[in-house]
């Protein structure tokens, strides 16, 4: 069983995919830590993000045990990711990555922002969580100041809308729901009440 799982920053995908992950006794990747992993590989390095023959080196030797959220979640590496996410070549190797993790069974869910229209058009159940870019602003800010980090929401709100734009124009696999996919709007809704929509679409898919 595949569940695709689409949507912006900070719309509370990641969340969602690790539950939903759990309750359906499924696997989960966070398929944006791919992106992080070679970014902040590269970034180490002190090598150029346009370098696509070392990212591509550094996407084949990646170890997705070896991802720590933690480490990857850093602003400086987010940026970078998004800059990289571009590379055409770069896409094309995580994807195949991506695409086998989803394949191994019993299955897994996947959440990024081409789960449902590129790695997995043929998943089971698909999913575009979104909310406006004002309510996750706030959660993005209160979650870093909660983590004892300054924060700044006019600044996050600006940060986002900025990505938001980066990653649905951009030419490659670009940030859309899959006509296919249901849409789970999650402006109004907290965790408990978003992921029991959510186990109702997975379960509706999963009787129909």
């Amino acid at each position: 069983m595949i569940i695709a799982i689409d949507g912006p920053a900070a719309s509370g995908k990641g969340t969602l995919a690790r539950r939903l992950a759990t309750h359906f006794g499924l696997r989960h990747l966070d398929t944006g830590l791919t992106y992080r992993a070679v970014a902040a590989a590269l970034l180490a390095k002190g090598l150029p993000l346009g370098d696509e023959a070392v990212a591509l080196d550094i996407a084949r030797n990646l170890d997705l045990a070896q991802m720590d959220k933690t480490v990857l979640s850093s602003h400086e590496i987010g940026e970078a990711a998004s800059r990289i996410a571009v590379l055409g070549g770069l896409r094309s190797e995580l994807v195949r990555i991506q695409r086998g993790f989803a394949e191994t069974p019993p299955g897994a869910v996947l959440d990024g922002r081409d789960i449902g229209t590129v790695v997995c058009p043929k998943a089971d159940v698909k999913m575009f969580v979104t909310a406006s870019a004002e309510a996750r602003a706030l959660r993005r800010t209160d979650e870093m100041i909660s983590k004892g980090n300054a924060a700044d929401y006019a600044s996050v709100l600006d940060d986002l809308k900025r990505r938001d734009e980066r990653d649905s124009q951009r030419t490659v696999a670009p940030l859309r729901k899959a006509d296919d996919a249901h849409l789970l709007d999650t402006t109004e809704m907290d965790i408990e009440s978003a992921f029991k929509a959510a186990v109702d679409i997975v379960e509706r898919a999963m009787h129909s």
